[in-house]
């Protein structure tokens, strides 16, 4: 009899929400033997919610296949792994009753374990097989006999950024913060201001508008923000929309503009001309007491660098300002700086880009309005 074994589980949607499957297996822990598995769709439904299908088929193979064995789960859905340990709590009621049936399910002293995609490619070859045996006409179900080491689809992205190689890259869902009353003005609020303004009512507002538009594009994994107010208060609103919390990111705070802080553009070429002019001209200057656009560049570059190393092959929301995302773009395009002063980009937009682990990557969308 098998002592110990590994539960396999993926679900995804196409269009997130949108036609829906979950694969699910068992394995022998100790010889890798696949005992049962099964890929089935379930109409439309969104990511989250095929995940937890996904689980709970795979808790049914479980019971019927290998009862009283020691059990490991392991998934590449941070959201399901951390709320079934219980160290997230749940929110959404579309949820509640998807955990409640899977706890009922898991015998006691269930491992949960977050595996990255690429780990778990069996399960989503499953999911991703069902439906498309439903596509082709077929009863969209899959269970045992097949060869699941096969190398997996790519998993569906969600329609706002689509085409992300589940497994091998990593996306930056890159949110500007919304609207205050520095932003109102056009006027330089930067990191080393002791003014540290809130979103207003109208910031607040967008910052609702982004969460929705997230919640039905995206398969965010992970919500970072830089520590400003602004962006934490942005973060904190869509982050309790898909229900995932907030991690702080320093490397993506605004620029440090030191004593232009709080003045226009206008306000600044009239009390600081010469010194203007001479940080137009060359990004090795700063302004007075402030931070040259180059020290930007190095600290958003080591940010990106950490961001990829933490959240390899997932897809993570950076909340963070005008000048940081600029330099992320240009990183990405391996432009050089003077091109972060022919951007646009509006107050609570979204950018989106994705990373290959050998270099490359990719603008996939840039200053998207919800």
């Amino acid at each position: 009899m098998t002592s110990r074994v590994i539960l396999e589980a993926d679900g995804g949607s196409r269009g997130n929400p949108g036609p829906a499957s979950y694969g699910a297996l068992i394995r022998d822990a100790d010889t890798g033997e696949v005992i049962a598995e099964r890929g089935e769709t379930i109409g439309v439904a969104t990511n989250n919610v095929a995940e937890y299908g996904g689980l709970i088929a795979g808790l049914k193979l479980y019971a019927e296949h290998t009862p009283g064995a020691q059990l490991e789960v392991r998934m590449d859905s941070k959201l399901v792994v951390e709320q079934m340990a219980g160290r997230w709590k749940i929110k959404h009621p579309s949820m509640i009753p998807l955990a409640q049936q899977a706890r009922e399910l898991a015998p006691a002293g269930t491992t949960w374990t977050w595996v990255p995609r690429e780990r778990n490619r069996d399960a989503d070859a499953l999911a991703n097989a069902a439906l498309d045996s439903q596509r082709d006409g077929g009863s969209g179900l899959v269970t045992g006999g097949r060869a699941v080491a096969t190398p997996a689809a790519p998993k569906p992205a969600a329609s706002g950024w689509g085409g992300a190689q589940a497994g091998a890259a990593t996306t930056f869902v890159l949110l500007r913060h919304g609207v205050t009353t520095a932003t109102e003005r056009k006027a330089f609020s930067g990191s080393g201001s002791a003014n540290d303004p809130e979103l207003t009512e109208a910031g607040q507002e967008q910052a609702r508008r982004a969460a929705a538009w997230l919640v039905e594009h995206g398969d965010i994994d992970a919500v970072v923000a830089s520590p400003m107010r602004r962006t934490r208060e942005t973060a904190a609103v869509v982050a309790d929309a898909l229900d995932l919390p907030v991690e702080i990111e320093h490397g993506v705070i605004e620029t440090a503009f030191g004593d232009w802080d709080g003045y226009t553009f206008a306000e600044i070429q009239e009390r600081w001309g010469d010194e203007l002019t001479a940080w137009l001209a060359s990004s090795d200057v700063a302004p007075p007491g402030g931070e040259a656009m180059d020290t930007v560049y190095e600290r958003v570059s080591e940010a990106r660098d950490r961001l990829l190393e933490t959240y390899a092959g997932q897809t993570v929301l950076v909340v963070s300002h005008v000048t940081p995302i600029k330099m992320l773009v240009r990183l990405a395009l391996e432009a050089p700086m003077n091109v972060i002063y022919k951007m646009e980009l509006s107050p609570a937009s979204i950018t989106t880009i994705t990373w290959w682990p050998d270099g490359p990557a990719s603008l996939r969308n840039f200053n998207v309005v919800p």
